[in-house]
C-alpha cells in the first residue's frame, strides 16, 4: 500500500490533470497538449511498455533531440517504477555503442533526422536486445513507430505503487575515470530540486519555458522539471536555431530559456531589425542590444548567479541566491548538508581547503551498475564530489576546482588545483600544473610547470613569492619549470606525462 506521505513524478502529473484540466502543458511544433491530454499519452506509453514486459527498474533509453515525447517517456517510466535515460545525441557511433550496451534498456526511443546513421551503427555494434521505437517516422523495418505504439494502448492510468526513493532519471556524467557513468536520480530529488529552483528563479504556473538547451544535461532539465512541477508550459524545439528561437519566444510568449552567450549573440544578429518581440523573455543581462530586446530577470537567482553543483546532486547544491557572501558558490541548499573534509573524511577548519562532500534529499541514489565507484564516492554516508572547496568565515562556500592527486608535504595535504588557481592569477601565466616530486625530508615537494603568456616573462622566484602571498606558505611551489605547452589527454592536463618528464611521484596511496 502506498505511503500517504509519498509523492512521485507520476503523482504530480495526476494532480495537474485534476487541478489544471484546461491548461496547456506542452507545446511541440504544431502539437499542443493540455494536462489531461499529456496524462493520457503518458498512460498509453506506460501501458504499452507494461504489456511488453517492462517492469520496475527497467529502462528507456532516449537517442533523440529535444521533444515533448522525452517528458512523456520520463513520466511513463515514473508511473511504472522505471528509469529514463536521455543521452547526448551528438555522440559518435562508438560512444553510442557503449551507452546502448551500458544502459541495457528495455526500450530505445530514437530518431532518424540528423542522427539516424550514427544510431544505426551504434545499434549494429551493440549487443543489446532492446525493443527499438522510432520517433519521427516508420522508415526503419527493425523499429516500431511511436505514435502507433501509443494508439494501440489504453489511456487508463496503470496506478501502480512506486517508491519515490527509487531512481527515475539516469543522466550520464563526464568520463572522469575513463568512461562515462550514469547518475541515478530519484523522484524525491527531482521534486525537491524543482520546488527550490522554482522559488529561486521565479517559476510559477504562468512560466513558459523554452526547452532549447540539451535535455540530456541536468542544467536544462532542472528548469524543464521545475516548470512541470509548478504547472507551467514547456515549449520544445529540437535544437538551437536562433531564428526559430526568436519565433517561438515571440509566438509562445516564452518567459524562460536555456541560452548561452554564443546563442545570445546569434539572436541579437537575427533580430537586429526587431521583427520578433522578445520582451516576454526574462533573461540575464548581456550586450546592450540584447538588454533592449528582453526583460531583465530580477529573480533571486538572476541577481546572485553564483553556485556549485554537478549532475550527481541534481544540478546545483549551493546557490548565491541563498545569501551572497565571500564564497563564490553561495550557501548550501536547505535540503542538503555540505562539509569540507580532509582525505580521512574529517571536517577541516574554516578557511582551509578540502573536498566538498554532500548529503541530502537531492543527492543521487548512486551510479548505475558501478558498485566499486559507489563505494568510493559514497563512503561514510556522504557523496564525495571529487571537487575542492573552502568554507569561508561567513559560512559561504568557495569552489576551488577539481580534485586531482594530493601532494603530501610532511603532514600537510596540498591540492594541486588550489595552487594552480593561485598561479593562474598571475598576469604572466597562461597555464599551470602542479605535480609532487619525491623529497627525502618532506616526503614530497611541490613543483610547478608553467606556460607563460606570449611575450611575458617572470622568474621562478617571482611566482613562488606570488603564491606565498595568496595561499598558505607550505602550499607554494619549491621549484618551477617553464614549458611551451602542457601535455593534454583530451581537454585535461596529462599529469602522468608531467610526472614522467619532470620526476613526479611519491603520491599518498600510489607511486
Amino acid at each position: 500500500m502506498t505511503d500517504p506521505r509519498s509523492l512521485t513524478l507520476g503523482d504530480v502529473l495526476r494532480e495537474h490533470r485534476r487541478s489544471r484540466p484546461g491548461k496547456t502543458a506542452t507545446v511541440d511544433g504544431d502539437v499542443r497538449h493540455t494536462w489531461p491530454e499529456l496524462d493520457d499519452r503518458v498512460n498509453r506509453l506506460a501501458n504499452a511498455l507494461n504489456a511488453d514486459g517492462f517492469a520496475a527498474g527497467d529502462r528507456i533509453l532516449w537517442l533523440a533531440q529535444n521533444s515533448s515525447r522525452l517528458l512523456e517517456a520520463l513520466l511513463a517510466t515514473a508511473k511504472l517504477g522505471g528509469i529514463c535515460c536521455p543521452v547526448n545525441w551528438r555522440q559518435s557511433p562508438e560512444e553510442l555503442t557503449f551507452v546502448i550496451d551500458d544502459v541495457e534498456a528495455h526500450t530505445v526511443l530514437w530518431q532518424e533526422a540528423e542522427i539516424g546513421d550514427s544510431v544505426r551503427v551504434g545499434r549494429e555494434r551493440a549487443s543489446s536486445s532492446s525493443r527499438w521505437v522510432q520517433l519521427d517516422s516508420a522508415t526503419d523495418p527493425n523499429s516500431d513507430e511511436y505514435e502507433a505504439l501509443l494508439g494501440d494502448a489504453s489511456p487508463t492510468d496503470p496506478d501502480l505503487d512506486v517508491d519515490p526513493a527509487t531512481p527515475v532519471l539516469d543522466v550520464y556524467t563526464a568520463a572522469f575515470e575513463g568512461r562515462p557513468n550514469g547518475a541515478l536520480l530519484d523522484h524525491t530529488a527531482i521534486v525537491t530540486q524543482s520546488v527550490l529552483m522554482a522559488m529561486l528563479q521565479g517559476v510559477d504556473h504562468e512560466y513558459r519555458y523554452l526547452n532549447c538547451g540539451p535535455m540530456f544535461h541536468v542544467g536544462t532539465l532542472m528548469l524543464t522539471l521545475a516548470t512541470f512541477q509548478m504547472g507551467g508550459v514547456n515549449v520544445f524545439t529540437p535544437r538551437v536555431d536562433a531564428e526559430e528561437l526568436c519565433r517561438l519566444i515571440d509566438s509562445e510568449r516564452c518567459t524562460g530559456a536555456f541560452l548561452r552567450p554564443p546563442t545570445i549573440a546569434q539572436i541579437v544578429e537575427v533580430n537586429a531589425d526587431r521583427r520578433y518581440d522578445l520582451s516576454s523573455l526574462r533573461a540575464n543581462p548581456g550586450p546592450d542590444a540584447w538588454n533592449e530586446m528582453v526583460t531583465l530577470d530580477t529573480s533571486p537567482r538572476a541577481r546572485h548567479r553564483g553556485g556549485y553543483g554537478q549532475t550527481e546532486v541534481m544540478g546545483l547544491i549551493t546557490f548565491g541566491a541563498l545569501g551572497p557572501g565571500t564564497g563564490n558558490a553561495g550557501r548550501p541548499s536547505p535540503f542538503a548538508q555540505v562539509r569540507i573534509v580532509d582525505p580521512e573524511g574529517n571536517e577541516v577548519a574554516t578557511g582551509e581547503t578540502g573536498e566538498i562532500v554532500v548529503r541530502g534529499l537531492t543527492v543521487m541514489v548512486g551510479y548505475d551498475r558501478r558498485p566499486e565507484l559507489n563505494d568510493r564516492r559514497q563512503r561514510g554516508g556522504w557523496h564525495h564530489t571529487n571537487d575542492l572547496g573552502v568554507r569561508e568565515a561567513d559560512g559561504t562556500i568557495r569552489f576551488v576546482g577539481p580534485m586531482t592527486r594530493i601532494v603530501k608535504s610532511a603532514a600537510e595535504n596540498i591540492y594541486p588545483a588550489e595552487v594552480e588557481a593561485a598561479l593562474k592569477r598571475h598576469d604572466a601565466v597562461a597555464d599551470a600544473a602542479i605535480i609532487g616530486v619525491p623529497d627525502e625530508k618532506w616526503e614530497q615537494s611541490v613543483k610547478a610547470i608553467i606556460v607563460l603568456e606570449d611575450g611575458r616573462s617572470v622568474t621562478a622566484e617571482d611566482l613562488i613569492e606570488h603564491c606565498r602571498s595568496t595561499i598558505a606558505s607550505y602550499k607554494k611551489p619549491r621549484t618551477v619549470e617553464f614549458v611551451d605547452a602542457l601535455p593534454k589527454r583530451g581537454n585535461e592536463t596529462d599529469y602522468d606525462a608531467l610526472d614522467a618528464q619532470f620526476g613526479g611521484g611519491g603520491y599518498p596511496g600510489g607511486d
